[in-house]
């Protein structure tokens, strides 16, 4: 039949569902919790957060869940623009590469903000034998500083895997000087931010999940042109040999 051929052959057939499934999730959720009381909220938030305490204690599975929870419901133009990244993605891709652009822009972007802050907190902790301040003092002074409250920042949401979504897409656009001017004008944004004095380390996950992002699309058009050019090629062999 037609339309069943069509299909095997890879024309779009169904609606991205996966995309749709997780945007919804999402937003049920963040308004579900919105209607918890204002501590167990953020109790909840900081449990399933990839801060330096989750990770430094073992708790890797945060790695997962926090690309399941926001601080606030979506806005409206957020959640669209989320919503046709990964849709697109899906819609070219597939269900599981998609997942895996955005699994690995989410993961690998926390784990590269983790080991920053890892290293600043250790370095801005230093012992009372470097310093020449003697045990007691600086126990005392452990005690009257305030806590660092970055180690124990709420780190969640989608905007690390959407990053990286979007870098992905930009670098596997088809032609070759929109996908130039797609990619430079997208990691010309997510260096802006990083640059300004005011600068948080949610921009720094930013620009590392779009760079992993364009990595990834980078990999997956050279890889499709690769085995284009094979199939050509097999295709050219098997008409010389009839």
């Amino acid at each position: 039949m037609p339309g069943t051929t069509s299909r095997r052959r890879g024309l779009p057939a169904a609606v991205p569902w996966a995309a749709s499934l997780y945007v919804g999730a999402v937003q049920l959720g963040a308004y579900a919790t919105a209607r918890l009381p204002r501590r167990r909220r953020t109790e909840l938030l900081r449990t399933h957060s990839t801060n330096v305490d989750n990770l430094r204690a073992g708790r890797w599975q945060t790695l997962a869940t926090s690309a399941v929870f926001v601080e606030e419901p979506l806005p409206v133009p957020y959640g669209a623009a989320l919503l046709a990244a990964l849709g697109t993605a899906e819609a070219r891709w597939g269900v599981w590469r998609a997942a895996g652009v955005f699994a690995a822009g989410h993961a690998g972007a926390s784990l590269l903000v983790y080991g920053a802050l890892r290293r600043r907190t250790r370095q801005g902790t230093p012992s009372a034998t470097t310093t020449g301040t003697s045990p007691a003092r600086a126990a005392e002074e452990a005690r009257t500083e305030p806590p660092d409250t970055t180690a124990r920042a709420i780190d969640v949401g989608a905007s690390y895997g959407f990053n990286a979504t979007v870098g992905a897409l930009a670098a596997t656009v088809p032609h070759h000087g929109a996908r130039a001017a797609a990619t430079a004008g997208l990691l010309a944004l997510g260096v802006r931010p990083v640059l300004r004095r005011g600068r948080t380390f949610t921009d720094v996950g930013h620009l590392a999940a779009l760079v992993i992002g364009v990595a990834l699309g980078t990999g997956m058009r050279v890889g499709t042109g690769i085995r284009a050019g094979a199939e050509i090629r097999t295709g050219a062999n098997a008409r010389i040999r009839a």
